[in-house]
């Protein structure tokens, strides 16, 4: 091998994600089209709904256009209005935010634990007002709340519980799907997810008395579900709603994924103890603190993170795996300090440690078909620079 070769392979860049496909995905969107169903709700739907029920224990799984659609129809079912609020963690995405505000309502912002980066449960109930509907944890990483805490709360109170498990397909909770534990939850397959269908998301229905309701609102208002099965001759405006339906070749792409969750995840999860089992030694040194997944959760390798001690480290790691053609990234802003989160929500307590890990976490690659050599050099670069520093 000559040396330009080798420097060649040396600095071959490695993404911090890459889309698994499992090559059935072809084949898939030819029978859709052979079918002649592309709009919403045809045979793969059913079968993408089937397979998420069985597999979730939901009264009803439902697919949306994306996790942001379904957290908005779960804001609907709960009757989310002006005047209400939802609290939820200061360290997540827009979307959990957003299906609120949307509806009227204030979010209301708590910090989260320093172990796992989720909810604090323990800063929950202080920020319970009279005002407060629902309580809206985040299931950070694929790695679950404290949920029998969670829905004491909500008990206590008579709250509903809406789960945003949109990086939790596959996980679970004592033995319980996230997204299938609270009242209602949400799942994400966006292509940056374990399962993946470009765009996409499923609202998971754990009441049944909510079943024909969530039908309603994602047909725009209509009951066109029942009419697709026969049981009415034609379908009206019943309800409040809107279009959150995916497309049929969305569905197919998603039946190509879904039956290799289990795959998927355990290929996932063998990357993710190599990297847990390699920065060990730094942890113990002090240099960063590895990802904690308590005994009651069973995850599904959706991120591997480290953190740092403040900004300034973190950047410094990022810069040198760049320098080495390695993709990693950080993660969300607080809402409680961003534009809108300070314009429409609420800010409860301090968030020490929401600060702290919005500063210091650094997402590394995590993909199915990241090779052990690969994920070799990712762990040399950043050891070596953590020695050096």
């Amino acid at each position: 091998m000559t040396s330009k070769s080798a420097a060649h392979i040396k600095m071959k860049n490695i993404p911090f994600n890459r889309v698994h496909l499992t090559g059935r995905e072809i084949d898939a969107f030819k029978m859709a089209l052979d079918a002649g169903q592309l709009s919403g709700g045809g045979d793969f739907t059913r079968k993408c709904h089937a397979w998420l029920r069985e597999r979730t224990g939901a009264t009803a799984a439902l697919l949306t256009h994306s996790c942001t659609g379904a957290l908005e129809m779960a804001a609907l079912l709960a009757e989310i209005g002006p005047g209400d609020e939802v609290i939820m963690p200061s360290y997540t995405f827009v979307s959990t935010a957003n299906a609120v505000v949307l509806r009227g309502a204030v979010p209301v912002f708590v910090d989260v634990r320093p172990d796992t980066i989720n909810i604090d449960e323990k800063a929950i109930e202080a920020a319970i007002t009279k005002r407060t509907k629902v309580i809206l944890p985040v299931h950070y990483a694929g790695v679950s709340c404290a949920m029998d805490e969670i829905l004491a709360l909500a008990e206590a109170h008579q709250l509903i519980v809406i789960e945003d498990a949109a990086q939790g397909i596959g996980a679970a909770y004592r033995g319980k799907a996230l997204g299938a534990i609270g009242h209602l939850g949400a799942l994400s397959f966006h292509a940056t997810k374990n399962i993946i269908s470009g765009e996409g998301g499923a609202l998971l229905v754990n009441d049944e008395k909510l079943d024909e309701r969530a039908e309603i609102i994602r047909e725009k208002g209509t009951d066109r579900s029942r009419f697709l099965r026969g049981e009415v001759d034609k379908y009206t405006w019943q309800d409040i709603g809107s279009s959150f339906l995916p497309s049929e070749l969305i569905a197919a792409f998603l039946w190509s994924q879904l039956p290799e969750t289990d795959a998927i995840n355990a290929k996932r999860l063998r990357i993710w103890d190599r990297y847990h089992a390699a920065f060990a030694e730094l942890e113990y040194a002090g240099r960063v603190k590895r990802p904690t997944i308590p005994q009651d959760c069973q995850h599904n390798a959706h991120i591997y993170y480290l953190l740092f001690d403040s900004l300034e480290a973190r950047e410094g790691a990022r810069r040198a795996l760049g320098a080495a053609g390695i993709s990693a990234s950080a993660h969300y802003v607080p809402l409680h300090s961003a534009p809108a989160g300070r314009r429409f929500g609420r800010a409860h307590g301090r968030f020490d440690v929401t600060e702290s890990v919005s500063d210091g976490l650094l997402r590394l690659p995590l993909y199915p078909d990241l090779s052990d050599e690969d994920q070799d050099r990712v762990i040399e670069v950043l050891t070596t620079f953590q020695k050096a520093s």
